[in-house]
C-alpha cells in the first residue's frame, strides 16, 4: 500500500483543517473591513465578546496559535509512518473540535471562563497531545 492509500483519510482532515482555517481568515478580515474607520492589521481595542468583529478575529487568532503544532505533529507523523487509523482518527478530532470551537465562539457572546468553547479547545489540544505521543510511540519502536 502507498503513503498515498494509507493516509487517504488523515490527507482529507488535514485539508479540512486548512480549509477551516482559511474560513476564518476570510470570516475575520471580511467583517472588519467592514467595520467604519478599519484599519489594515489593528483590531478596535475597545471591542469585547459582545462584538461580532472581536469574535471572529479572536477565533482566527486562536487557530493560529493552535495549527502550527498540529500540522507539524501531523506531517510528523506521515514522515515516521505513525498508524495510519490513529493519524487519521486524532486529525479528525481536532478537525471537529476546532469547527465546533469556532461555531460556540461565533455564536456566543461570553466573557465566561470556563465557556462552551473552551471544552471544545480543550478537546484539540488533547488531539493534537495524542497524536504527538503516537508519534513519539513510533519513532521510539
Amino acid at each position: 500500500m502507498n503513503g498515498t492509500e494509507t493516509y487517504l483519510l488523515a490527507y482529507w482532515g488535514a485539508f479540512a483543517a486548512l480549509v477551516i482555517l482559511l474560513v476564518q481568515w476570510l470570516v475575520a478580515s471580511g467583517r472588519k473591513a467592514k467595520q467604519p474607520g478599519a484599519v489594515p492589521g489593528k483590531i478596535n481595542e475597545s471591542l469585547s465578546h459582545d462584538s461580532f468583529v472581536f469574535r471572529a478575529h479572536r477565533t482566527f487568532m486562536n487557530s493560529l496559535e493552535n495549527y502550527p503544532l498540529m500540522l507539524g505533529t501531523t506531517f510528523l507523523a506521515f514522515f515516521v509512518g505513525a498508524s495510519a487509523f490513529w493519524t487519521a482518527l486524532l486529525i479528525w478530532v481536532f478537525v471537529g473540535a476546532r469547527l465546533i470551537h469556532m461555531v460556540l465562539y461565533y455564536a456566543i457572546a461570553t466573557e465566561k471562563n470556563p465557556s462552551p468553547r473552551s471544552y471544545f479547545f480543550m478537546i484539540g489540544l488533547f488531539a493534537n497531545i495524542a497524536l504527538l505521543v503516537v508519534c513519539g510511540v513510533t519513532l521510539a519502536s
